[in-house]
């Protein structure tokens, strides 16, 4: 296994270029469920099954994955509680943190912008015959 020194060698790095290693964890954030996890966490810690039901439409299976590739990348923290019944919460690193942030500002700036994005799509599928 390469050590970190061994991996910082090879800045500046390219999201551009095929083999960047920031490639895979640029889609565990803006995947279909990353971003979404990461906005969700932005607001506060939560349970899995807290956070199941804040990110509509995402199964169980899914969640699991999108968490372990998250805090594998090093935005999101896994705390196992000593209560019983066990229970395992999920916060944002700092770094996940920094990205959770600019995530929620997109999130906030297309839901304002959706006017003008319902708006465009009816130009469009009025022009194509849909």
């Amino acid at each position: 296994m390469a050590s970190i020194e061994g991996l910082a060698a090879i800045e500046p790095y390219d999201v551009f270029a095929r083999s960047c290693p920031s490639r895979p964890t640029l889609e565990h954030v803006t995947g279909r469920w990353g971003g979404l996890v990461l906005g969700v966490l932005a607001s506060r810690p939560l349970r899995f099954n807290e956070l199941r039901r804040r990110v509509d439409g995402v199964s169980q299976k899914i969640l699991a994955q999108t968490l372990q590739a998250l805090e594998r990348d090093g935005f999101v923290h896994r705390e196992l509680i000593s209560t019983f019944p066990l229970r395992v919460e999920y916060s944002l690193t700092p770094l996940g943190r920094s990205v959770a942030d600019r995530l929620v500002a997109l999130f906030a700036h297309l839901e304002s912008q959706m006017p003008a994005v319902l708006a465009a799509q009816h130009r469009y599928d009025e022009r194509v015959g849909r």
